[in-house]
């Protein structure tokens, strides 16, 4: 019997306290000390005889992306305390509504300026410092923003739920440069982009903290997504794969799409076809078979995992833990907040009293993590 496709779905639930492993791990130093511990202990047991075995896979989330200017979906005790009215639009939404997709590429639109300004911050740059000290196999991200490819070149990076650098159309499956598309969409909305001018004078996107662009009535979210309450999206309009435009793609019933455009080039509800779309897996969307592939193989490869700055509200995520949960691994969590059934992970905890077999702080990534490299150089 084949598995049901790995799917995105967000559980937007309250979260549990989170729990502290070791007790030490309540301070910047006890935190930093037993991740150190946990990253090193088998390496340290076998006296240098290291395989991947031995070493650890990171699973990372929007967290470890806050200290760059990006909001993450929750608040610090693990609730959608961020924007509480925001929902994102599902991939059947997007597919199936030329209103939702104006909706969509508007709010990004005004949202990838943020995105495409920020860049990696000292977490990144300590896990590519931790992958210089031999500690590390690879990193297991559900982010979009490209960071770790960034931060770290050298270390491989499975892109779990995609990345928003590029677009691929639905039809013809190539993909096109984001910031291409970008100007494409400031020459089809104006008006648009008059406002987009408008909030760069305003400073709401020259502060890297949410909060501050949040009073100037601009919200923005981990996937490029930004919400102005009372803007017209169903003014905005966007291009259709050019590609696709040149030559009619075949639909899978073997017929050739429809692709028509007006006389700007914007995507005309007469097409069946040509449409772009973020080259990320939306909510609702299944993980392609050689991403969920990609990831598990990355598990396997490790002796233990790391899981920094996510809450594991996506089952995509969660299950990878509940895998190396089952496979015995040790695992290790340093999240702000809570964590979805994070108590199944650590039944044993009273007895840990070091990091070796598990570590699990709530405290800021990008303040550990260089902490944790000092200690282990």
């Amino acid at each position: 019997m084949s598995k049901p496709p790995l799917m995105r779905i967000p559980y937007t639930g309250p979260l549990p306290p989170p729990l502290i492993i070791p007790s030490a791990a309540s301070t910047l130093n006890g935190a930093a000390t037993a991740i150190a511990e946990f990253l090193t202990a088998r390496q340290s047991q076998k006296g240098g005889d290291v395989n991947t075995k031995d070493k650890t896979v990171l699973l990372t989330g929007a967290g470890i992306s806050v200290a760059s200017g990006l909001a993450d979906y929750r608040g610090k005790n693990g609730t959608y305390t961020r924007n509480k009215t925001y929902r994102p639009i599902y991939f059947h939404e997007f597919v199936a509504s030329h209103e939702a997709r104006k909706r969509y590429w508007a709010r990004s639109f005004l949202g990838w300026t943020s995105l495409h300004k920020s860049r990696p911050n000292p977490a990144h740059y300590a896990v590519r410092d931790l992958a210089k000290h031999g500690v590390l196999t690879s990193v297991i991200t559900q982010n979009v923003d490209s960071f770790h490819n960034r931060a770290h070149p050298g270390l491989p990076v499975v892109e779990l739920h995609g990345f928003l650098r590029s677009l691929v159309c639905l039809s013809c499956r190539r993909l096109m440069p984001r910031d291409e598309f970008q100007s494409w969409l400031s020459k089809l909305n104006p008006e648009w982009d008059q406002f987009l001018q408008e909030l760069l004078k305003s400073g709401a996107l020259d502060t890297e903290d949410p909060e501050e662009r949040r009073k100037k009535g601009y919200r923005t979210n981990p996937d490029g997504d930004a919400d102005v309450p009372g803007a017209p999206y169903y003014t905005f309009r966007y291009p259709a794969c050019p590609e696709c435009l040149r030559r009619a793609p075949i639909l899978k019933d073997g017929s050739k799409g429809r692709v028509e455009v007006d006389a700007d080039g914007a995507w005309s509800e007469k097409s069946d076809s040509g449409i772009l779309k973020p080259n990320v897996i939306m909510f609702g969307e299944s993980i392609p078979v050689e991403v969920k592939q990609q990831a598990e193989a990355a598990l396997d490869e490790a002796g233990r995992i790391l899981v920094i700055g996510s809450s594991l509200a996506t089952y995509s995520a969660w299950r990878i833990v509940k895998k190396a949960f089952d496979q015995g691994m040790p695992i290790g969590i340093l999240n702000m907040g809570g964590v979805r059934k994070e108590a199944g992970f650590f039944p044993d905890r009273d007895r840990f009293e070091d990091g070796t077999d598990a570590v699990r702080a709530s405290l800021a990534a990008e303040q550990v993590l260089p902490q944790v490299v000092k200690l282990i150089s």
